[in-house]
């Protein structure tokens, strides 16, 4: 099982000194990972002080990876309080027809062809264009263009045979972290 956290920036070892950081092999060497904790026991490996179990296999075995992902928009903020209330506000959406933005924002940087097609206006638009991005729904794009409501029914869904399903809270989730960029992008900030 593999869980995902998004937070600012944040000091793993002194928020959790007993949590063993997740590994990966690269280049034939015991990698960290970037953003894994584990918070039960696994084996360490004794030089790197890491999970001497690389997170690929460790999954199998019954470990659960808990990935603390920093999500650089947090650090424009200084409470909950001043992201809710930002959220109020409709977003710039224009700001969506700009390649230069669109690179900038959270999960859909390298997809301006398909935002520029899709032309979200609206969280719940977003939300759509993030599950699209998914491999197993980039063939839903076309049916979304002819008749959204048609292929919001499959967006959420998970494939036949058990494959991937984008959750919609994840995905309302990030579409509130773009709408958050949106805001600072249009206030000036860059990312």
């Amino acid at each position: 099982m593999d869980i995902d956290i998004d937070i600012g920036d944040f000091n793993h070892a002194k928020l959790f000194p007993t949590a063993v950081k997740a590994s990966l092999v690269k280049d034939n060497k015991l990698t960290a990972h970037s953003a894994g904790l584990y918070f039960q026991h696994v084996p360490t490996d004794p030089i790197t002080n890491l999970s001497a179990i690389p997170y690929k296999n460790a999954e199998d075995l019954g470990c659960f990876k808990i990935d603390f992902l920093h999500v650089y928009v947090y650090d424009h903020f200084n409470s909950r309080e001043e992201i809710k209330e930002l959220l109020k506000y409709e977003p710039d959406w224009n700001l969506l027809k700009i390649p230069s933005v669109v690179a900038q924002l959270f999960q859909i940087s390298k997809h301006f062809d398909l935002i520029e097609q899709l032309k979200p206006r609206s969280i719940i638009e977003l939300s759509d264009c993030l599950a699209i991005i998914r491999p197993q729904k980039r063939y839903l794009k076309d049916l979304y263009i002819k008749n959204k409501e048609e292929a919001q029914k499959l967006l959420y869904t998970k494939e036949p045979g058990g494959g991937y399903g984008f959750k919609k809270g994840h995905s309302l989730g990030y579409s509130m972290i773009i709408i958050l960029q949106l805001h600072l992008i249009s206030g000036g900030i860059k990312f």
